[in-house]
């Protein structure tokens, strides 16, 4: 009799633990994707889930790591292939482990590169926004962030003086510009990069792909000029959230801010080049309002910590009035829009005004080209030949010594 009772405990018990492990199995989530974002600016991991994921996490000394525990998360092959991603030539992370650490909780240990306190860490979580879903982001930033004006005049330095060569006589008939009389900084800006792929065109051709090659011709082009020098707010594909795009020009003391776009709209027949300059009293037509809450929400999409409290920035975007700023804007916009209606038809014969987040720095120049429209099936086709790129970086060029050709820059006597 007893052992019949025994053998029923025994069942029992075998049969609730096997519940129980089948529940825990059950509740615990498959990781969708993982993401790996390296650049020099900082080296970014995306971990992204259907449901919002529970971590811990916490810096370990010698060597120096961050250890980041999941929990009800399956070690799954997403997880086991993350330390595949990361390539020896990742500036700040040396190597991932990855495994389950006890049941339920998977760790990974990020063993990072340089000396003791040169990476800062920071991780954060991001909602679902468009096609993504919960997100973990794990950011490496430098402790000491580059300087982007030190490196520039340390290319300066390291590079031969420009070979004044044979001097072939020009067209008496052409246009000319008048030389610089000084050195001046143009800041160009790739839009889009890294989780934020800006506008899909039909053909799969991404927004951000398109800015940043046509970004890179246009910088070619100014750095072959006399007293000319570029900086790109992005030289990868990585995301670089908009304050800090305005941030990067103020610390170049930039004479000149050019973001490029090649945005869609919801309609496909829509078509042309616009060029745009940040209002302050509306926007100046409904479609410019919606190009503007569509760019100004590459944020919520890059992913940006807001957490992360940025003095520099407060006071950068503090004031606004920028009045005379303003109207340089308009004058740089029309001299580009100008050249830019050479090689394509543009979508409004004005340079047009919204409230666009990347053209709010308060003493520099600023203008948002919109090459094209990606969502036109025609316009994809242009924006993805090689030719037609350089015509735009070409225009573009010719539309700024123009500008600069009216407008001489004054001497610098401002701080960054």
């Amino acid at each position: 009799m007893n052992s019949r009772r025994d053998i029923l405990k025994f069942a029992v018990a075998a049969l609730t633990l096997f519940l129980t492990r089948g529940a825990a199995a059950a509740t615990q989530s498959n990781l969708r994707a993982v993401r790996v974002w390296p650049a020099k600016d900082y080296t970014r991991i995306t971990l992204e889930n259907s449901e919002p994921l529970k971590y811990t996490h916490l810096m370990v000394k010698d060597p120096e790591r961050l250890v980041l525990d999941l929990e009800d998360v399956e070690f799954n092959s997403v997880l086991q292939n993350l330390p595949g991603k990361i390539s020896e030539s990742d500036p700040y992370i040396k190597l991932i482990r990855a495994g389950r650490n006890k049941p339920g909780v998977v760790r990974l240990v990020i063993e990072l590169k340089g000396e003791r306190g040169s990476v800062r860490p920071q991780v954060f979580t991001l909602k679902p926004v468009g096609e993504y879903a919960h997100r973990l982001v794990l950011d490496l930033y430098p402790s000491e962030p580059p300087d982007p004006l030190m490196a520039l005049l340390e290319k300066a330095a390291t590079q031969p003086p420009k070979s004044e060569g044979k001097i072939e006589p020009r067209d008496p008939q052409s246009k000319q510009t008048p030389e610089i009389a000084r050195l001046v900084t143009i800041v160009l800006d790739p839009g889009h990069g890294g989780e934020d792929p800006g506008a899909i065109g039909r053909g799969g051709n991404q927004e951000k792909d398109v800015t940043l090659s046509v970004a890179r011709r246009l910088k070619a082009m100014i750095d072959a000029e006399p007293n000319m020098r570029t900086l790109l707010t992005r030289d990868g594909d990585y995301f670089i959230p908009l304050q800090q795009r305005v941030q990067k020009a103020r610390r170049v003391q930039a004479d000149l801010f050019v973001s490029i776009h090649a945005d869609a709209f919801i309609k496909p027949t829509a078509r042309g080049s616009s060029v745009f300059v940040l209002s302050q009293n509306g926007a100046s037509s409904s479609a410019a309002r919606w190009l503007a809450q569509r760019e100004n929400a590459a944020d919520l999409i890059g992913g940006v910590n807001l957490g992360v409290k940025d003095p520099y920035l407060a006071r950068t975007l503090l004031d606004l009035s920028q009045t005379a700023t303003s109207n340089d804007s308009l004058k740089l916009g029309k001299a580009v829009l100008g050249e830019i209606g050479g090689i394509n038809a543009l979508h409004k014969g004005r340079v047009e005004q919204a409230g666009f987040a990347v053209l709010k720095a308060p003493d520099i120049p600023s203008i948002l080209v919109e090459t094209a429209f990606i969502s036109n099936p025609d316009e994809e086709k242009k924006l993805t030949d090689e030719a037609y790129q350089d015509k735009l970086a070409d225009a573009m060029l010719r539309g700024i010594k123009q500008y600069f050709a009216r407008n001489p820059p004054l001497a610098k006597s401002k701080l960054a």
